[in-house]
């Protein structure tokens, strides 16, 4: 039914009718399963399954200058070198990439490791492994071949028309600084067309009833001739004006019928069969759960995975509480002591209060040993905050010295397991050959670490020179083998030139180190010599304040002494003055009584006046109410 209903109904989806018609009937079906294409003879045949090499819907993979043009994602023509517009010298914009690159291959279940710090550097075998993960994401089918990938890769990139160029010497070293920004880069632009691949997919294309079940298409020769003919004469009747096409319709049926020997009495049974398999075909389709099956499995997979990892940060979680609680307990006493260092300061300052307030001083002295009280305690503060000061930055020093420590220990644990994985630790390793060359912890002595340095450096040396015998006496044997000498040469001296980088940095951080300790006990001893001398200072000034205590006694007792002659003449001095007190009242209020007698004859004036005004004021209001009302009946005759 799908058969005739296609192939009749191609002259529908070619140019609209002038004319409305009928069409012709639907009813007739053929024995054949397979449909055809109104675009069969533009679609060529799928190539074979053995052949040397596979096409995605991208067009051919070829290298060379003989590359082809007709490819879907095709956007640059000729081989115009193009000069790349894209930040990729710049650290946020290759962040930003290594970022997008992670998120694109943690979403859709990359198989081998990821992380950040392997994206900063990876190796080319790692980059090969997420090329070829991301390109099977436009053809399925596609395979690295184990040998000459860097030739592949470019190949591959270039057959996509890959704006840019990506050479050859670059699959060498992928990680290296200058290299992995243009890598990184080839790999956001393969991303990119991955998702426009999949935006494409979604959505609905033109003639998507030709395009379905492309693997059903009509093979025959004799089909085609006969639908060729169909549409000749069709399209000819067209172009003379005609819109409907029953003879030509019943004609291409009845060739059909003599070409597949349809039976019409079978069609019924047909019919009927077709219905019932469609409905088993239906009712199996719902019975099956094998694709929910897989999907549970894989979420189980996913949330296995994801329960170790909230175990592991767990554990770390609780790691850390225990260093919170140690240190809180700590932080706990340190307080504690101090409080009863502090209840202890309380108690001595009340006790020397209460002493000075059983003391007897002049107002003079009193300020004066205020004064000076105040002085001390500006000087205190000063000092105590220069201290605050100095261990806050001592508190700081010792962090920063952590964690360079900490970066160190890192460093030593990454050597370890490097050494490890080179079977050379422990001693009993493949290529150890008996010889320590596992370095320890820095808890040891400085002279025993300087001289585990130097041995692990002639041993790591002597296997290196051995190593370097091995590769030379293997290179004699292999000269046949000069394109994979040559790479294998670059690859050691990649690797020789990160082990001196290395090599740097370590020399670097040693130094770096020991200016750090010799700076901090620099400052150790200032912060000594600082505490020494405010010491002396508050020794000195504690003589001082003894001092003036007897001063201030002797200078109390010739005050006594003089307290009674004051006393006299201040009594005189009061009686003086109470006497002119006296007459300072009486002329006060004389002078009031004067003025409220002037305030109420003007109270009284002010009162006539407001009066008057009062009056004046109603008398103007009457003359505008009068006129108002002459005025009305006046606006009313208008």
């Amino acid at each position: 039914r799908g058969r005739l209903s296609r192939a009749t109904s191609s002259r529908m989806s070619e140019l609209p009718m002038r004319v409305q018609g009928n069409r012709m009937s639907t009813a007739y079906t053929t024995p054949q399963s397979k449909k055809p294409s109104f675009g069969k003879l533009s679609i060529p045949k799928p190539q074979s399954v053995t052949s040397e090499r596979r096409t995605s819907f991208f067009g051919a993979r070829t290298s060379g200058a003989s590359m082809p043009r007709n490819s879907t994602m095709s956007g640059f023509g000729g081989t115009e070198k193009i000069k790349d517009s894209r930040p990729l010298h710049d650290k946020s914009f290759v962040q930003q990439c290594i970022r997008q690159l992670h998120e694109f291959l943690a979403e859709h279940g990359y198989p081998g490791t990821l992380s950040t710090k392997t994206l900063q550097s990876p190796s080319t075998k790692e980059f090969v492994k997420m090329f070829e993960f991301i390109y099977r994401q436009l053809d399925p089918s596609f395979e690295m071949p184990n040998s000459k990938v860097e030739e592949e890769v470019p190949a591959i990139l270039k057959a996509l028309r890959y704006p840019f160029v990506l050479s050859k010497c670059s699959m060498y070293s992928v990680g290296a600084p200058h290299t992995w920004p243009q890598a990184l880069g080839a790999l956001v632009w393969l991303i990119d067309n991955v998702k426009i691949k999949w935006s494409l997919s979604k959505q609905e294309l033109l003639f998507s009833d030709f395009c379905e079940d492309g693997d059903n298409m009509e093979d025959g020769a004799g089909y085609n001739k006969l639908f060729l003919d169909y549409t000749a004469e069709t399209y000819s009747k067209f172009m003379r004006g005609g819109d409907t096409y029953d003879y030509e319709d019943d004609t291409f049926i009845t060739k059909l019928k003599k070409f597949y020997d349809v039976d019409e009495s079978s069609l019924s049974v047909m019919e009927e069969k077709h219905r019932i398999l469609s409905e088993q075909l239906e009712r199996l389709e719902k019975e099956s759960q094998t694709d929910r099956l897989m999907t549970k499995r894989m979420e189980r997979m996913k949330l296995q995975t994801d329960l170790k990892q909230l175990q592991n940060y767990r554990s770390s979680l609780e790691s850390f509480k225990t260093n919170l609680e140690n240190k809180d307990s700590e932080l706990n006493n340190e307080l504690e002591n101090a409080a009863s260092h502090l209840d202890a300061l309380k108690h001595e300052r009340n006790e020397l209060q209460q002493q000075l307030q059983n003391q007897k001083f002049t107002p003079a002295d009193v300020e004066r040993i205020n004064r000076e009280k105040r002085e001390l305690e500006q000087t205190i503060s000063g000092l105590t905050k220069s201290l605050e000061d100095a261990e806050q930055h001592k508190w700081n020093e010792e962090i920063a010295l952590a964690k360079v420590k900490e970066k160190a220990e890192l460093k030593v644990s990454e050597y370890n397991k490097l050494a490890r994985k080179l079977k050379l630790i422990p001693m009993s390793a493949e290529n150890a050959c008996g010889r320590d060359f596992e370095i320890r912890p820095f808890d040891c002595a400085s002279g025993t670490m300087v001289q585990q340095k130097t041995q692990i450096q002639m041993l790591l040396t002597k296997l290196i020179s051995d190593v370097e015998e091995e590769n030379t006496r293997l290179a004699n044997m292999k000269l046949t083998l000069e394109e994979s000498s040559e790479q294998v040469n670059s690859n050691i001296l990649d690797k020789s030139n990160d082990l001196k980088q290395l090599r740097e940095q370590i020399r670097k951080l040693d130094e770096q180190l020991d200016c750090e300790m010799q700076e901090l006990a620099r400052e150790e001893e200032d912060w000594a010599g600082e505490m020494k001398s405010a010491e002396n200072h508050q020794k000195l000034l504690e003589k001082k304040v003894n001092y003036g205590y007897d001063e201030a006694v002797q200078q109390l007792k010739a005050a006594q002494q003089q307290y009674h002659l004051v006393l006299q003449e201040t009594n005189e001095e009061r009686r003086t003055v109470a006497n002119n007190l006296a007459s300072v009242f009486t002329a006060a209020a004389d002078h009031l009584s004067v003025t409220e007698k002037c305030l109420e004859d003007l109270h009284c004036r002010v009162q006539r006046v407001c009066s008057k005004a009062v009056e004046e004021d109603q008398a103007a209001v009457t003359k505008l109410r009068e006129t108002l009302k002459s005025f009305v009946p006046k606006a009313n005759s208008l």
